[in-house]
């Protein structure tokens, strides 16, 4: 994507809450307490990575993309693919992407990365319209 820009990576967060985890600092129900809805959304919207869960080490993690700006008006807050964000960076001017990895086998869920996309034109929030 062209336009990604200020992109954060928590991966050493990651690897302190895991290693928390296995010095005995934490308890695995204190990462692995993915909502249901995040589960859901994982199972049926998300993309299946080549990385492992690093508490369960049995199944491969999900990752889901969530849109949040204020130039999104009702569509903030959703699940996003790549291919609707390529369109998404050239019709809005600026938005932050936050991609989550979830394992839905035990159920361990992560705020992975972060990141703005647009194209920098300020726009208004679109009018509401009527969803499905």
């Amino acid at each position: 994507m062209w336009s990604k820009r200020a992109y954060v990576d928590f991966a050493l967060r990651k690897r302190a809450t895991v290693a928390s985890i296995y010095r005995g600092l934490n308890t695995t129900s204190d990462a692995c307490d993915a909502d249901p809805y995040l589960r859901r959304a994982a199972k049926f919207h998300g993309v299946t990575t080549e990385r492992d869960c690093p508490i369960c080490h049995k199944e491969k993690v999900t990752e889901l993309q969530y849109v949040f700006g204020d130039q999104l008006g009702q569509h903030s807050g959703r699940i996003k693919s790549d291919d609707e964000l390529s369109e998404m960076q050239s019709e809005y001017g600026e938005f932050r992407v936050y991609v989550v990895e979830i394992c839905l086998n035990c159920g361990w869920n992560h705020l992975s990365a972060s990141y703005l996309l647009g194209d920098g034109v300020a726009r208004k929030p679109p009018r509401k319209v009527k969803t499905r």
